[in-house]
């Protein structure tokens, strides 16, 4: 089969496309002929993580497709079913964070870049109705995420006021979607006019530039909560923006890790700081059930053919996209 390996070298340095073994079918497993695969920040990280002397790799974390086979006791899906893959390895019932042994496809294992996948079937659901394939095969891991952060971490409801700081990843999309399909009222940055255009044809209520002043911009908003995913560049705005009582939640840092905060302005603020991160199968049959009840679709920003995994790649790492890409397969 065709597939997306890394290997040999760090980086996009190592990636290729190229003929690899296809998996093999065991008990408890199903094989899925993938249509078509998303990519995500974290397959940027994934080129880093993997090692020059570990074996080849194939990324990618999202996927869906049809079911070629069943392994022996799987009685919860069958061969030519449609399915969307939970990419969550070991995470079963909502807990307050991952259990130990939690893992993400793409990294230890196999990914999703590829023709076919083996995966516990505990870990694919029907595809929705009311996605096509394209849609389908970017929704799982950002959707999930902002699932997560937004109603089991930061619980956000009706008429809270929700700010999203740089609203070009996939996860920022379905936060902005979510957060509109639950009543909320959504402000967005970016230093992208364009991207700030796109966000309010989306449904955000407001956008201003990510390099403005927030709390001039946003004198007269009283915002509720922050979701985080920037880091260093913006961290502290975010912390100086939200009302007092209210809650910043974190789920990931696209500039640097190491931030430092005014801890007098945190204690007095009476804040609340959450970290969040993927979530479990539980949270993502309930995603799955949101998204069908308001039809949620991603947005996909752009699709790819496997061969041309170095502009999809290449696009992800320089921020240009909205939304989701996708890679047919």
């Amino acid at each position: 089969m065709k597939a997306i390996l890394h290997e040999g070298k760090q980086g996009m340095e190592g990636l290729s496309l190229r003929d690899f073994q296809e998996p093999e079918i065991s008990r408890g497993l199903v094989k899925i002929k993938l249509k078509t695969a998303g990519l995500n920040r974290r397959d940027l990280i994934v080129l880093t993580r993997h090692k020059e002397d570990q074996p080849p790799l194939i990324v990618g974390s999202d996927g869906a497709g049809t079911i070629e086979e069943i392994g022996e006791g799987v009685t919860n899906i069958a061969a030519g079913d449609e399915v969307i893959i939970n990419p969550g390895l070991g995470w079963n019932q909502n807990s307050d964070a991952p259990p130990a042994g939690f893992e993400i496809v793409g990294l230890p294992d196999n990914g999703t870049f590829a023709e076919y996948i083996t995966l516990p079937a505990e870990n694919v659901e029907k595809k929705p109705d009311h996605l096509n394939w394209e849609e389908a095969g970017v929704l799982s891991l950002a959707a999930l995420t902002a699932y997560r952060v937004l109603f089991t971490r930061a619980k956000v409801k009706e008429g809270d006021t929700v700010l999203i700081p740089g609203i070009g990843s996939g996860v920022g999309t379905f936060l902005l979607k979510f957060a509109k399909a639950a009543g909320a009222k959504v402000i967005v940055t970016s230093r992208s006019e364009e991207k700030q255009e796109k966000a309010r044809e989306l449904g955000a209520d407001i956008s201003i530039s990510t390099n403005s002043d927030w709390n001039e911009e946003l004198k007269g908003e009283t915002v509720d909560v922050v979701i985080e995913s920037i880091g260093r560049a913006t961290f502290d705005k975010s912390l100086k923006i939200v009302r007092k009582g209210g809650t910043v939640a974190t789920f990931g840092a696209t500039t640097e890790d190491v931030i430092e905060i005014d801890i007098r302005h945190f204690f007095y603020g009476q804040l609340n700081l959450l970290g969040s991160t993927m979530g479990s199968a539980e949270e993502f049959r309930e995603m799955l059930q949101f998204i069908q009840k308001h039809g949620i679709k991603p947005v996909v920003d752009s699709v790819y053919n496997l061969n041309e995994y170095e502009a999809a790649f290449n696009r992800l790492k320089q921020s240009e996209n909205l939304g989701k890409i996708a890679f047919r397969i």
